[in-house]
């Protein structure tokens, strides 16, 4: 039975930016005090909601640096190193490590994409370079490649294969993940609005977006949970239904961005090709956050 690297909420932090587009450590380190006193789990740096597309690999490694430094031990820092080329997935890798994250997430590799025994050979190359506990991103949606249930079982032999971060939406299959790899894969929820299903699977928790806005309520829906509140988790998980939809009312991380600014707290533009909230969503973002008690 494998440890996993976290129980609960991880937010998926965004990474704030400055009027100019630079990156706003400063803001950066202000976020993860604002998540880390709201509860959070552990903070997840550079995945898709941070940006990582459209960071320059120094930057990139900065973040890592604030979070893990900002964190300081009060909870795990796992640092999104995924990439299309695995020899570049090795190196950021192995610099996240020299920066102190506790973890990696790792994505499939996208619009070249690969087999599934290339997702093994890729996957495997980067974890046993870095020497790293790393946890899999499976998001089809935006890599156009799939872990499969049986590729996800040959890769828990991997011992520092220490989780799946599951964005497929495709309840049917994870539950087959789930049952191939039992302990020795734990099991996260990638979507805000399965982390109900996913627990009753036998997931360990999230890795959520709505934690950036809301960081208390996830991390107790998860709490709730285990402590075996089944119905009020649930109905926590319902509650928030509105606030998840909304979240995602544009292509993440664009709606959160908006909210967290909305809210005051550090946030800024995205980078291209992302442009700002339309007016339409941002009434529907401000409504919800009203609704949630976060305005």
């Amino acid at each position: 039975m494998k440890t996993p690297i976290f129980t609960g909420a991880a937010v998926a932090i965004i990474t704030p930016m400055l009027p100019d587009g630079s990156v706003d450590y400063k803001g950066l380190a202000d976020l993860v005090e604002f998540q880390i006193k709201g509860g959070t789990d552990a903070i997840v740096i550079c995945g898709t909601t941070g940006e990582s597309a459209t960071l320059k690999d120094d930057e990139h490694l900065e973040c890592i640096r604030v979070a893990v430094e900002t964190a300081a031990g009060r909870v795990p820092v796992i640092a999104g190193t995924g990439s299309n080329y695995t020899e570049h997935a090795v190196e950021m890798s192995k610099e996240a490590k020299a920066r102190g994250a506790d973890a990696l997430l790792l994505v499939t590799p996208y619009y070249n994409k690969t087999t599934q025994r290339g997702l093994v050979a890729s996957f495997n190359t980067i974890v046993d370079a870095a020497s790293l506990p790393a946890i899999l991103y499976n998001v089809p949606s935006r890599t156009g490649v799939n872990i499969e249930s049986a590729t996800a079982k040959e890769l828990a032999k991997n011992p520092l294969i220490c989780g799946i971060k599951e964005a497929s939406g495709n309840i049917s299959q994870i539950a087959m993940t789930a049952a191939l790899c039992g302990d020795e894969l734990p099991l996260y929820s990638g979507n805000d609005d399965q982390v109900v299903p996913i627990l009753a699977l036998g997931g360990k928790g999230v890795i959520s977006v709505v934690s950036n806005v809301a960081p208390e309520p996830m991390h107790r829906m998860c709490q709730l949970w285990f402590e075996g509140k089944v119905e009020e988790s649930r109905d926590l998980q319902l509650q928030l239904m509105g606030l998840c939809k909304a979240m995602f009312c544009e292509v993440n991380p664009i709606p959160v961005k908006a909210a967290l600014g909305m809210m005051g707290l550090p946030a800024g533009p995205c980078r291209l090709p992302l442009v700002p909230l339309s007016d339409d969503h941002a009434e529907q973002v401000r409504r919800e956050l009203q609704n949630a008690g976060l305005l």
